[in-house]
């Protein structure tokens, strides 16, 4: 059977699962990074990076207009290359809207995902959690959500 035909609604056995990586402070953590090896694993797919350039901190407290650019540009750069030093799939890494849903439905209007990886500060420091992003990303595009609890990086 030729690569990427369709067998009713499954994908052909060659075709790689897309999955949409979302993270900000915990890219680079060791507890995404074990979640991403665990993925590939479990069968061929490849991954694209979203950073949402959401601020934080002291500059954000006192401008709260700041946009988080620079600090997602280094945090995708970052991830980026230790993920190609790890030897996994990356077919991209993007910096989007500094509100996280948004930045999720934004890359799902514009791509095809199969699954989606939401990784999150602790829920004690967590504004992604307190906003229930993981719930409110899987409602809004319908993809399986799996949320991992990383370390700062």
């Amino acid at each position: 059977m030729p690569q990427g035909v369709v067998l009713g609604n499954l994908p052909a056995m060659a075709d790689k699962a897309k999955v949409l990586v979302v993270a900000n402070r915990t890219a680079e953590s060791p507890e995404l990074l074990a979640a991403l090896h665990e993925r590939a694993v479990r069968g061929p797919c490849e991954f694209t990076l979203l950073v949402p350039s959401t601020p934080h901190g002291l500059a954000w407290a006192a401008n709260p207009g700041e946009s988080g650019n620079e600090e997602a540009e280094q945090h995708r750069q970052a991830f980026l290359d230790e993920l190609r030093r790890e030897g996994l799939d990356v077919a991209g890494a993007k910096v989007g809207d500094a509100d996280p849903l948004a930045a999720i439905c934004d890359e799902c209007n514009f791509s095809q995902y199969d699954e989606l990886i939401v990784s999150t500060l602790p829920l004690r420091i967590s504004r992604w959690l307190h906003i229930d992003l993981p719930r409110k990303a899987e409602a809004a595009t319908g993809l399986s959500v799996k949320h991992v609890v990383g370390s700062e990086a």
